[in-house]
């Protein structure tokens, strides 16, 4: 059996654990700025880069700490449950900067020279490169790019005009890497969610991107460390699953602290009535029995990519069921706690309030949709899923 669980990753600040942690207590501070101002506020993002907390994922061999994935997840959650905003976004900029294992190493060096620096991306809406010499001249569109407040460069996927994979059907896409000066940015980010991920839209017209700062999306990985075996899309997904459970689980607590101080109107104290009793037990079992899935899958992806450096199908499968399902559990875990909070988790000021939100718009974008179930449904019953999501 190989072990999995190596030990903590350190830094000149100590173990991320323990930094992260520090930080608990000023997200918490921030959480009312970060929803009302739709961003990490900028002196908090920038400590908290300054500290490696956006360079989890990136090699070593270009100054990243490339921790273990299972560490990571724990990362997410401990920030996550302070404020989903927040760990979401730790989560989308870390994963996405395990592109600079994929890009040529001259532009990773380029690129995280800066010690500070953070990718922000976003799907595609109809964009378009035209090569021309020396590189691409680009026009698009790309929406709900996560981080992009506090990002300092944006990733572009776009298709290759007139260009095929060496398949001959496939077109060729490049990831366009941009600073984000030279982008567009469009306020479209009026949610009631997630806002503090201020997910803006980016745009450009015309712009010149150099051969050199562009690369081929899907090719093989240049580096050999693990993480680099599991495909983004199951870091995204096991990522956002574990910030979601980690939001439910900020609700269920600030429930069971609400329910020893409030009493409902001529009733008793809202602990001693036995349906708060009954609702917590059964949001404890749902919380943690999605947990413990979501959990065996983890480990099972990472043993593989440790272990063998290829993922089966089935543990493919099996995490991103189990991250889907741990996010729709959290929905029920939150809605839970903010049913039994009664009126006091209708104010903005409620943390119940702000949980619930975010948890929803989690449970509303692509990681959370219901389709992957048929994914999963089809894998077990011999069909080809038709996903490629896994």
């Amino acid at each position: 059996m190989v072990d999995i669980n190596s030990s903590s990753q350190t830094s000149k600040n100590g173990t991320f654990f323990d930094i992260a942690k520090e930080f608990v207590p000023k997200i918490l501070d921030a959480s009312r700025t970060i929803t009302e101002e739709r961003e990490i506020p900028p002196s908090l993002a920038s400590e908290m880069a300054e500290k490696g907390l956006f360079r989890l994922y990136i090699p070593e061999s270009v100054g990243g700490y490339e921790i273990d994935y299972l560490e990571f997840l724990e990362l997410v959650a401990i920030i996550a449950e302070a404020d989903g905003s927040v760990g979401w976004c730790l989560n989308q900029n870390n994963v996405l900067s395990t592109l600079s294992a994929f890009m040529p190493e001259e532009l990773a060096i380029e690129i995280w020279s800066d010690p500070t620096v953070i990718l922000s991306n976003g799907p595609p809406i109809s964009p378009s490169a035209v090569p021309v010499e020396g590189g691409y001249r680009l026009n698009g569109r790309w929406n709900f790019s996560s981080g992009s407040r506090h990002a300092k460069w944006v990733v572009a996927l776009t298709p290759i005009e007139g260009r095929l994979l060496e398949d001959g059907e496939s077109l060729e896409k490049r990831n366009m890497m941009i600073p984000k000066e030279q982008v567009k940015f469009i306020d479209t980010w009026e949610v009631n969610g997630l806002r503090g991920t201020g997910s803006f839209s980016f745009t450009v017209e015309d712009l010149f991107v150099p051969e050199s700062h562009s690369f081929i999306e899907g090719l093989s990985p240049r580096e050999n460390g693990p993480i680099y075996v599991i495909p983004k899309t199951l870091l995204f997904c096991s990522g956002f699953a574990t910030t979601a459970l980690a939001v439910a689980r900020g609700a269920l607590n600030s429930l069971i602290e609400l329910s020893s101080a409030k009493t409902p109107q001529e009733q008793e104290l809202l602990m001693r009535q036995p349906f708060t009793q009954r609702e917590i037990g059964q949001a404890e079992a749902l919380w943690r029995s999605a947990k413990s899935y979501l959990r065996d899958s983890t480990e099972a992806v990472w043993e593989s990519a440790v272990r063998d450096r290829v993922i089966p199908v089935e543990r493919r499968i099996n995490l991103r069921l189990s991250s889907t399902h741990a996010i729709r559990e959290a929905v029920k875990v939150t809605d839970i706690a903010y049913s039994l909070s009664g009126a006091t988790a209708i104010f903005e000021t409620s943390p119940i309030q702000r949980r619930m939100q975010d948890v929803r718009v989690i449970a509303q974008q692509i990681q959370g949709r219901m389709s992957h179930y048929d994914t999963a449904g089809q894998y077990f019953l011999g069909i080809d899923p038709q996903s490629r999501l896994f």
